[in-house]
C-alpha cells in the first residue's frame, strides 16, 4: 500500500500496474478454463473405451501407442495440476483484485482531499 506521502501520479501507476497484473492472471484463468474442459472430456471418452483399447499420443507430428492405464493416470495428474493452478491463480486473482480496490479507494480519497483545498483556497479567509 501506498505511504500518506504518495503522489496522484503514484498511486494512479500503482492501480493501472495492479490492473496490468489482473488482467494477465484472469487470461491465464481462461486458458486453465480451457485445458481442465479438454482434460475432462478426455477423461469421460477414456471411461468409455474398452481396456484392450489403442491410444495414441501425438508427440510432435508422430503417434505414439500408449498403454490406456498410463493414459488415464496422465490425464488424472494433468487434472489435478490444474486444479492446483486453477486455486493458486484465484488466490492472485483475490490478492489483485484487493489491491486494487485500496488503491481505488485511495485515488479517491485524495482526490476529494483535493477538490476541499481547492474549494478552500477559493472561499478565501473568512
Amino acid at each position: 500500500m501506498a505511504s500518506e506521502g504518495s503522489t496522484p501520479q503514484q498511486l494512479s501507476d500503482d492501480f493501472t500496474d495492479l490492473q496490468k497484473k489482473l488482467q494477465v492472471v484472469i487470461e491465464a484463468r481462461q486458458r486453465l478454463d480451457a485445458q481442465l474442459s479438454e482434460n475432462q472430456a478426455v477423461q469421460k471418452e477414456f471411461a468409455e473405451l474398452d481396456d484392450d483399447a489403442n491410444i495414441y499420443k501425438l508427440i510432435g507430428p508422430t503417434l505414439i501407442k500408449q498403454d490406456k492405464d498410463e493414459a488415464v493416470m496422465n490425464v488424472d495428474k494433468r487434472l489435478d495440476f490444474i486444479d492446483k493452478e486453477i486455486k493458486r491463480i484465484e488466490a492472485q486473482i483475490a490478492e489483485y483484485s484487493e489491491n486494487s480496490e485500496k488503491k481505488k479507494a485511495e485515488i479517491m480519497r485524495l482526490q476529494m482531499e483535493q477538490q476541499q483545498q481547492q474549494q478552500q483556497q477559493q472561499q478565501g479567509p473568512a
